[in-house]
């Protein structure tokens, strides 16, 4: 593994769970090593008869598995058909060696990510986990939308048979409904302090996401300075005072929501009155 050059990758929030299968020690400790320093829970697993027992027997499931194609026993492509099988929503990586590309396409087709050669350069393997990651988080993050909706649909064809909800589901409901703020391509998980524009995370400070989400609340409505320190800081300040602590947020919140800051889309001025969401472009 060629460790030269090394940058740094942003990772999702929380701890992820990667497994390492590979039938060489040096490469299997060498890659568990250097994704446990970048803080991810690794599982190393020397092949794919391990990897089945880690599955079945302990009930192991991971958010992403880096696979050697080309191991005695079981393969990287039987290994591929174990995870599907068992843990579905793990994404997958193929590491293979040059003289085995047709085969990796074939891994790809059965739905693995990516694929690296090796020996793979650290840039290349943390570029892909963390692209693998994310992937991941989107599919989770959809999954709950749509058992949110489900959820809500079928809260709504209760009431609409005149049934009433139980008190407790219908508070449950609705806290699940008021977790989520969506406008455009940015939602905003309010439980996990998570934001992501087109399925891609960004990364704000907590002052940040309350802003974000105080203007979000109320799209396409004018809120002063004033009204949003009351609101993000909790405190009241003079015209003055106000119009400088939030021109310093908003700009900085611009830098990373805006895909052209100089320009906003997202977050308008609206002159002499103060900003607001646009909820259209």
């Amino acid at each position: 593994m060629d460790e030269r050059s090394r940058k740094s990758w942003a990772k999702p929030s929380g701890q992820a769970h990667i497994l390492v299968v590979d039938d060489e020690p040096a490469a299997r400790l060498s890659l568990a090593e250097l994704l446990s320093l970048e803080g991810y829970e690794v599982t190393p697993a020397a092949g794919g008869e391990e990897v089945v027992t880690l599955l079945t027997e302990k009930g192991q499931r991971f958010d992403l598995a880096v696979v050697d194609l080309k191991m005695p026993g079981m393969d990287g492509l039987q290994v591929v058909e174990a995870l599907r099988q068992y843990s579905p929503d793990t994404v997958v990586i193929m590491l293979t060696a040059h003289g085995t590309l047709e085969t990796a396409v074939q891994a790809m087709r059965q739905g693995a990510h990516d694929y690296l050669l090796k020996p793979a350069n650290v840039n290349e393997i943390l570029s892909s986990v963390a692209a693998g990651l994310e992937k991941y988080r989107r599919m989770q993050r959809r999954r709950e939308l749509l058992s949110l909706m489900e959820r809500t649909l079928s809260a709504l064809a209760t009431v609409e048979r005149g049934h009433a909800l139980k008190e407790e589901e219908a508070m449950e409901i609705a806290a699940e409904a008021e977790r989520f703020l969506q406008s455009r391509d940015i939602l905003v998980d309010r439980q996990k302090h998570l934001v992501t524009r087109q399925g891609k995370p960004i990364d704000l400070t907590p002052t940040e996401f309350d802003l974000l989400v105080t203007l979000m609340s109320r799209p396409d409505q004018v809120m002063t300075p004033q009204e949003l320190v009351q609101a993000v800081q909790g405190y009241e300040a003079d015209v003055w005072e106000a119009r400088s602590i939030i021109r310093v947020h908003i700009r900085r919140l611009r830098q990373k929501l805006e895909p052209d800051p100089a320009h906003p889309s997202y977050i308008v001025t609206v002159r002499g009155a103060g900003y607001m969401f646009s909820s259209s472009p």
